[in-house]
């Protein structure tokens, strides 16, 4: 190792050799040390993490695991750990051998950390982000055990109950930012089909399909160092096609009619996170409804989806392009009982689909029924949310037309897949 300072610059520079994961002797120079020392201590903790032996300070060990991380992780969750790491572990962990932390190590370091008065949510965030440094360590670097296992956890995923409106609190809201387009369109695609805000804002004009009437999320839009960046959505599962409720896409459509010039690729809302934070504040404030987050908007849309009716879990999960069925928007407190809470829906049906669906299912009973534009509005007069529902809706219309004793029923069901009536003998039943 050759150790030099550079007196017309006034830095110090250090040279010398390493062997890299592979074996291969490789030449290193770095430049720009104040001091002999650091130039000396940079190149000795270098030299450690190219050999994976872990006689290396936290600080180091950091840097490898970031390196690692910043491949594998979009670039907000690498500058969300970046923030946490450097402000809240480094300063306590930096120059400790990250083979000497110890659990009492972490207990003494979670104790400072749960005097600053953070929430519970964002003390377990900040444990987590430690923990999984150790994790990494464990698992490919042989590091022993995981101190921050040993100390126990610190907060709480759920301390707070989760924020949400009511349908008529957001009917409420929405009546007071309409005086704003693009805050008004925005804010009732949030709330009525639940998708994220990076998916809100990184909608395009082809993704919105009218005559299908549905949005395809295809990606996700993030403001990062004051650029746009435009990213893969937050999981495999993010990829989906939202059908969208009769009159949401009438409203869109009516959006992008006011939008000369648009190109297939341009983004829907010219907008940021945080404009629509403060328009929410100013929707709130103007409404009287009781304030919450912008991702409580999410929320929000499947609590109105969990009262309304209840599905299968799995179908939740899909229209909110959720990787696990048990997630946070799937476990709000609402005024319903603990099974309908983990009961969800799938996606809307557009009346046009119902009034299909009925006619190919019942093509004799459509055929026989008097008062067609009556059975259309009764279905319009309900928001359809899946195939469950769907069942439910006509079976209801059943009930209703069998209670006038205006038509048998009974000789029609059974034979509705091939378009002609059963025989008195083989009468069936309403399932």
């Amino acid at each position: 190792m050759t150790v030099t300072k550079n007196e017309e610059r006034g830095y110090w520079e250090v040279f010398f050799y390493y062997k890299d994961y592979t074996g291969t002797r490789k030449q290193k120079h770095k430049r720009g040390f104040k001091t002999k020392k650091e130039a000396v201590s940079w190149a000795e903790q270098f030299i450690v993490q190219q050999s994976r032996n872990l006689d290396m300070t936290f600080q180091s060990f950091w840097e490898l695991y970031r390196d690692d991380m910043s491949q594998r992780l979009r670039e907000n969750s690498v500058r969300t750990k970046d923030y946490i790491v450097e402000l809240k572990i480094l300063p306590y962990f930096g120059k400790k051998k990250i083979a000497d932390i110890t659990a009492a190590d972490i207990r003494q370091w979670q104790n400072s950390m749960m005097k600053n008065n953070y929430s519970q949510t964002y003390l377990e965030t900040i444990n987590n982000q430690l923990s999984a440094i150790f994790n990494y360590a464990v698992k490919y670097y042989d590091l022993p055990r995981n101190p921050c296992t040993q100390a126990g956890s610190m907060g709480k995923g759920n301390a707070e109950e989760m924020e949400f409106w009511t349908q008529e609190e957001f009917e409420t809201f929405i009546e007071f930012v309409k005086d704003k387009p693009v805050s008004y369109y925005a804010f009732l695609t949030l709330y009525w089909t639940g998708i994220r805000l990076g998916e809100l804002l990184a909608l395009s004009l082809d993704d919105f399909d009218i005559k299908e009437k549905t949005l395809s999320i295809t990606k996700s839009y993030q403001r990062i160092g004051g650029k746009d960046i435009i990213t893969a959505p937050k999981t495999a599962k993010g990829k989906r096609v939202i059908t969208l409720p009769d009159f949401l896409v009438l409203e869109l459509e009516e959006y992008v009619g006011k939008l000369y010039g648009m190109t297939g690729n341009d983004r829907l809302f010219m907008i940021t996170k945080s404009y629509l934070e403060k328009e929410m504040v100013r929707g709130t404030e103007l409404s009287g409804v009781k304030k919450i987050r912008l991702h409580d908007l999410r929320h929000s849309h499947a609590s109105l989806l969990i009262s309304k009716l209840g599905a299968q879990p799995n179908l939740v999960a899909e229209r909110l392009g959720h990787e696990k069925i048990q997630t946070k928007a799937l476990n709000i407190n609402t005024e319903l009982t603990t099974t309908s809470i983990y009961m969800g829906i799938a996606t809307f049906y557009s009346v046009d689909k119902v009034i299909d669906y009925f006619k190919k299912k019942y093509p004799v009973f459509w055929k026989k029924l008097d008062n067609k534009i009556f059975f259309t509005e009764e279905i319009n007069n309900k928001i359809v949310f899946g195939y469950k529902d769907m069942f439910n809706i006509v079976g209801q219309i059943f009930d209703k037309y069998i209670s006038t004793g205006k038509y048998d029923i009974s000789n029609i069901i059974g034979a509705e897949e091939q378009g002609k009536e059963q025989s008195p003998e083989k009468k069936n039943t309403i399932d």
